[in-house]
């Protein structure tokens, strides 16, 4: 069954797939590395010095793009209905699409950060604390995105609100992801994939309750 939820999500989710969802976030996320140099100018020691603040950001924003498409879709189609039916937690359900949604969108941004790191003039050393900050802290805003796509999704214009509490509730992923890039060490990767963990334990059963709420009011 959870190989089954899984394939379906994806189907969903990945680029070419119903929703075809990882193409935007990909796009955004480069067309921000292209656009970044042409708003700052051509001085290659500031966007070697900001250019991994911005991927961070850009990554961010990407993640923000598919919330819409996560859970209001089959809610308002009586998926979460047949699934209870059927016997099927709303938690499992939701661990599933939290799996489903990193899938679609964090390889493909990680992928798409060695073109961005290049076009913004990042050495080898600060692009591999960029891969390593993003592959600890995706899950995190993966999981940020679905608990408050899940909590908006019975409310009118609840994808527009969803993509302004992401924000500030994904601030300190941010903060120790971005932050690891000016100091020495890996102790701002390692927070950052330690609150990544946390959240990811949390969301499924936060995300459920709100399904399960929205499913039965």
């Amino acid at each position: 069954m959870i190989g089954t939820l899984l394939r379906r999500d994806l189907g969903l989710l990945l680029p070419g797939g119903r929703g075809g969802g990882g193409v935007l976030p990909l796009l955004f996320f480069l067309a921000v590395a292209m656009l970044y140099p042409f708003a700052v100018g051509p001085d290659a020691q500031l966007l070697a010095r900001t250019g991994g603040g911005v991927i961070w950001v850009a990554a961010l924003l990407a993640a923000i793009l598919p919330l819409e498409k996560l859970v209001s879709g089959d809610l308002d189609a009586g998926v979460f209905d047949q699934l209870h039916l059927r016997g099927i937690s709303e938690e499992l359900v939701m661990a599933v699409r939290l799996l489903a949604h990193w899938l679609a969108f964090a390889p493909l941004l990680l992928l798409a950060t060695l073109p961005a790191a290049g076009l913004l003039g990042l050495d080898g050393p600060t692009t591999r604390t960029v891969l390593l900050g993003l592959l600890a802290g995706t899950p995190g805003l993966a999981a940020v995105g679905l608990a408050v796509a899940a909590l908006t999704a019975a409310l009118r214009g609840g994808a527009a609100l969803a993509g302004l509490m992401v924000i500030p509730l994904a601030v300190p992923i941010l903060i120790f992801g971005a932050g690891a890039l000016s100091t020495t060490g890996d102790g701002g990767i390692a927070l950052a994939a330690a609150i990544s963990l946390g959240l990811c334990a949390v969301t499924p059963f936060v995300a459920g309750a709100a399904i399960r709420s929205a499913r039965e009011g």
